[in-house]
């Protein structure tokens, strides 16, 4: 299919996925920075795979300990998911998820709680209290709370 293929990105991606999964942090950077830039430059800037690779970008960021790097693309990443897939999208409610988690390991504690109970609340509403995110959710949400 070639290099600049939709499908090659995206096993790309996933590549990168696996890399991240174990542990191989830098090596998931590197091909999801290469990842990124060709999405941008083949699909643009608001394309769905722009959108999530750019989103795993941010996790990789985050697990490098690169938190405001991280905070910096989730930001952006949420920004696009609200306006383009709505504020109820399982992507939107993942990357403010994500924001969430990048704010508390940045030590922003008040945004982190306060940004995990709206996901908390949009998790009951859409998904149900006994769905596995919804449950996630609520039992992060309560340890940050308790170690406040």
């Amino acid at each position: 299919l070639g290099d600049e293929h939709p499908d090659t990105l995206t096993t790309r991606n996933n590549l990168a996925i696996s890399y991240h999964q174990a542990g191989r942090t830098d090596e998931a950077i590197t091909l999801l920075e290469h990842v990124l830039a060709d999405c941008e430059r083949l699909l643009g800037d608001e394309h769905p795979n722009t959108l999530t690779t750019r989103a795993n970008l941010a996790t990789s960021y985050r697990q490098a300990g690169r938190t405001d790097e991280a905070i910096n693309l989730l930001e952006h990443v949420l920004a696009d998911y609200q306006r383009i897939l709505g504020d109820e999208h399982p992507n939107t409610l993942n990357a403010r998820n994500n924001l969430a988690t990048s704010y508390h390991q940045a030590g922003r504690t008040d945004e982190a709680i306060n940004l995990l109970e709206h996901v908390l609340a949009d998790r009951e509403r859409l998904l149900g209290n006994q769905h596995p995110d919804t449950r996630s959710a609520r039992d992060v949400l309560s340890r940050w709370r308790s170690a406040g």
